[in-house]
């Protein structure tokens, strides 16, 4: 069992590095190994990943709302967007549950992790760099939700970033900075519940203790105030802050590697 503040922590970790466009997996193994701390088991990061699902509800409960009465009786664009959704999600569900065991083990290595940090960090400075802002999410097609759902199954390398390969290809596409998080974010949401919903028999086998409650509600917090701050900081600036920050971090992990030889 790991203690309150380290969950607390964690927690904290998941919900910023979930959404920000720095991947949460390579922070959730890297801070721990940095540090020394106790793997805190898989019921604890099923919490971490309920709590940045929560997050998602909270934030997007319009939207979500929105798409479901259009299949009902609603605007047919909402009904678009869901199916681009769908579309979207596919490639990352098929590609997750073939590596799976990959993702939990020969996926982990820092000196990967590193590599994959940077490597995403130039292709988000680029590709936002180069890419004018001329497309909204409205007229996204089914092919760049099929090739934004591919980039998203890379995410199965810790280091690459949901978040972070799935607004880089959006910008690639030119959809503007806002939209390419929204549409991040939107898709994320079913990937999430559904990896929760398959993981979730780990955290009911294991029991929840307060470090799990901890994680749990400090990841959905930490989430919904990283959804809010980087929707609202790209409406006027652009990506390149994370982009350097992706390189530092990966410069740190490798320094850190050799040091311990």
């Amino acid at each position: 069992m790991i203690s309150h503040l380290h969950a607390i922590i964690l927690g904290a970790v998941q919900g910023l590095a979930e959404f920000l466009p720095i991947s949460s997996s390579a922070h959730l193994v890297f801070v721990p190994w940095l540090f020394g701390w106790e793997d805190p088991g898989l019921a604890f990061d099923v919490a971490l990943h309920l709590g940045t699902l929560l997050a998602l509800l909270i934030y997007y409960r319009r939207e979500w709302l929105a798409m479901a009465q259009s299949l009902v009786a609603g605007e047919p664009n909402q009904r678009r967007l869901l199916l681009l959704l769908i579309t979207a999600s596919i490639p990352g569900a098929i590609i997750g549950l073939a590596f799976e065991k990959q993702a939990e083990t020969t996926f982990r290595s820092p000196l990967l992790i590193a590599v994959a940090l940077a490597a995403l960090a130039v292709l988000l400075w680029l590709f936002d760099k180069i890419s004018p802002q001329k497309r909204s999410m409205s007229e996204m097609t089914f092919w760049d939700a099929l090739a934004i759902g591919l980039s998203q199954a890379l995410a199965i390398v810790p280091g690459v970033s949901r978040s972070g390969a799935t607004i880089t290809m959006a910008r690639a596409m030119r959809v503007e900075r806002g939209d390419a998080a929204n549409f991040s974010f939107l898709m994320a949401t079913p990937i999430i519940a559904g990896a929760g919903l398959v993981e979730a028999r780990k955290l009911v086998h294991e029991g929840i203790d307060w470090s799990v409650g901890l994680g749990f509600i400090s990841a959905a917090v930490f989430g919904l105030l990283a959804i809010a701050v980087l929707i609202r900081y790209v409406r006027t600036r652009d990506y390149v802050v994370f982009a350097v920050y992706r390189l530092v971090v990966a410069a740190l992990v490798i320094a850190v590697f050799f040091i311990r030889g």
